[in-house]
């Protein structure tokens, strides 16, 4: 700022007719240095933007091929045939491509039967939990009872627990109980979700109070004001707790492999796990493997690219308030 203020007296100084003219020389002289000296001032802050750039691409194109790299070598690993996979030097790219192992992979293990039994489990585990995590949500936000607060800190402090801890006292109880290969135990463990109990409760705590108050003036029970008004008022964070829910039953592994043995329960997860094993050769057969992982992950990247959008707004509008 200093530097503009000097150049407009000099340019006063230089327009007056009251100075000399070797002072008028050296005003001239003192503008076109502090001109160059600006002009590389210019320069250098342009050079390091471009600078800053490069090197902020440079890192994401290094992260996107981190991330996508074992996406790139599942789908190549399910258009190799056997012999190729196990070289001693892999190869990055296949010598001849087997689009026949999608069609072995579908036919050698029970796809249909794991197909269902997920989908049954998924949507079942989904709808249900919803269900409970709606009612939750909004009876610690909007319902007030003698120690609600205190109640949602200790559910709170549940997601303390390593989730590993839950599978040991879960996997006790079913087998105390005999709930072992059977649907129950794929869905009723894991039911409700603190943490979606809590997201759905921020978003609910953005509604004005005053809604629910005009409501209740009208006559409006709870549970009508919950699904006509709270729920769609919601939407956006409904959906992505559904969508999350969804993907979580449909990835899940340890649980289902640890509560079924029986291939009438088994889930893709851990059916697929040793259905492709060569017993001719002795060894698994991971091109058919990785076919049969495609397949499996085609539907959830689906969803994701469909949903993506209403997944970001219900975390974003979720983690404003409270």
């Amino acid at each position: 700022m200093s530097e503009y203020v000097n150049e407009l007296e000099n340019n006063e100084k230089i327009a007056s007719n009251n100075i000399s003219e070797n002072d008028r020389l050296s005003l001239l002289k003192s503008l076109v240095q502090s001109e160059e000296k600006l002009k590389k001032e210019e320069r250098k802050q342009k050079i390091l933007q471009v600078l800053r750039k490069i090197f902020t691409y440079i890192f994401l194109f290094v992260l996107a091929i981190i991330m996508v790299f074992p996406f790139y070598w599942m789908i190549i690993s399910s258009l190799k045939d056997i012999d190729e996979y196990y070289l001693t030097i892999p190869t990055f790219w296949p010598q001849t491509f087997h689009f026949e192992n999608y069609i072995d992979a579908w036919n050698k293990a029970d796809f249909g039967r794991y197909m269902i039994n997920t989908i049954i489990v998924g949507v079942t585990s989904t709808i249900v939990s919803l269900f409970i995590t709606i009612l939750a949500a909004f009876a610690f936000a909007k319902l007030k009872f003698k120690g609600r607060d205190l109640l949602f800190t200790i559910l709170l402090a549940t997601m303390m627990i390593p989730g590993e801890m839950f599978t040991i006292t879960n996997y006790s109880t079913i087998s105390n109980w005999g709930w072992k290969d059977s649907y129950t135990v794929l869905i009723v463990p894991f039911l409700v979700s603190v943490f979606y109990i809590y997201l759905l409760r921020q978003n609910f705590k953005q509604i004005p109070d005053s809604l629910y108050y005009a409501a209740k003036v009208d006559g409006c029970s709870d549970m009508k004001y919950l699904f006509k008004i709270m729920v769609p008022l919601s939407m956006p964070s409904i959906i992505t707790i559904t969508i999350l829910k969804l993907m979580g039953a449909w990835n899940s592994y340890i649980w289902p492999r640890l509560v079924t043995t029986s291939d009438a329960y088994k889930l893709v997860t851990n059916g697929l796990r040793t259905a492709f094993n060569d017993e001719a050769s002795g060894r698994i057969n991971y091109p058919l493997q990785m076919a049969a992982v495609v397949i499996v992950s085609l539907p959830l990247f689906i969803i994701f690219v469909i949903f993506r959008k209403y997944i970001m707004r219900g975390v974003s509008r979720s983690g404003t308030k409270g």
